[in-house]
């Protein structure tokens, strides 16, 4: 690994201890849909750029948690997503969450925002700006001048047609005019509530918990040049993991240009009977 394009970066640390999320609906195959409140100035999307073989990810770790679960007074609702990249996966202790779409992912960022440097762990905000991922204070001024985009109004239904698989179907308006360049709908399979024990690398010794933590993702649609209003109808068939539990998943929706910028996000807890 070259230092001078991969980095781990250390600053100020939080004591806070983790929480779990809880997610909870009720059927196997149920709809849910956002309220209207959520409707009217939309969420925050919130990605966090991540490794266990980071020594200080786990102090970023912590802190997305509690913005996830709305510890800070925010004015602004957020949605976080973890990737795990891979490129730290050399130093002793392989990220089992690590995968080579997530540093790509981050690569790309590196570019639409002109940096030089990739490094964890890192926070970009709606696609527009970033910082360091354990620097709370920097983090949190971000998601407060953040642009804010109307909330899509999409309804979920989740199916699980096989234990392998779960199907997710999406119908509604992205209530935003999108124009010729367009946008791709994207959709976020994640995890919270991840416990291990670290037995190598930078984080020998420490327990390391994890949330929001991306499993699968893929994009559903590509839409141009069409009203607020008009109905989008998407679908998303993932392939689930050994250990998958429904109660401890999200799914979140988000609208994207091919610069990476954020143009509106939804979140969906998954039936406890998934």
């Amino acid at each position: 690994m070259a230092p001078s394009l991969r980095a781990c970066f250390r600053g100020s640390k939080s004591s806070s201890d983790l929480k779990r999320d809880h997610l909870s609906a009720s059927t196997a195959s149920q709809t849910i849909e956002a309220s209207a409140e959520e409707h009217r100035r939309g969420p925050v999307l919130v990605e966090l750029f991540s490794s266990q073989g980071c020594a200080t990810s786990p102090e970023a770790e912590v802190l997305l948690s509690r913005l996830g679960r709305g510890d800070f007074a925010l004015e602004a609702p957020v949605i976080v997503l973890t990737f795990h990249v891979d490129y730290w996966d050399h130093a002793g202790w392989k990220d089992p969450y690590g995968s080579s779409q997530w540093t790509v992912r981050q690569k790309d960022y590196i570019e639409s925002l002109n940096l030089d440097t990739m490094f964890t762990p890192q926070v970009v905000v709606q696609g527009r700006s970033h910082c360091a991922g354990n620097e709370e204070e920097s983090l949190l001024s971000a998601i407060m001048s953040a642009q804010r985009f109307p909330s899509p109004a999409f309804q979920a239904t989740f199916q699980k047609p096989s234990p392998e698989t779960l199907l997710v179907s999406l119908s509604g308006p992205l209530r935003s005019k999108i124009d010729g360049e367009g946008v791709n709908v994207m959709v976020a399979l994640y995890e919270s509530g991840l416990v291990m024990d670290c037995e190598g690398g930078e984080n020998l010794g420490m327990v390391l918990a994890n949330d929001y933590v991306v499993r699968r993702l893929e994009k559903v649609a590509t839409v141009k040049d069409i009203s607020a209003k008009k109905v989008v109808t998407a679908g998303a068939q993932f392939s689930l993991w050994e250990g998958f539990n429904g109660s401890k998943c999200g799914v979140a929706v988000f609208l994207q240009n091919n610069q990476h910028q954020i143009f509106g996000s939804q979140n969906f807890p998954l039936p406890d009977s998934i």
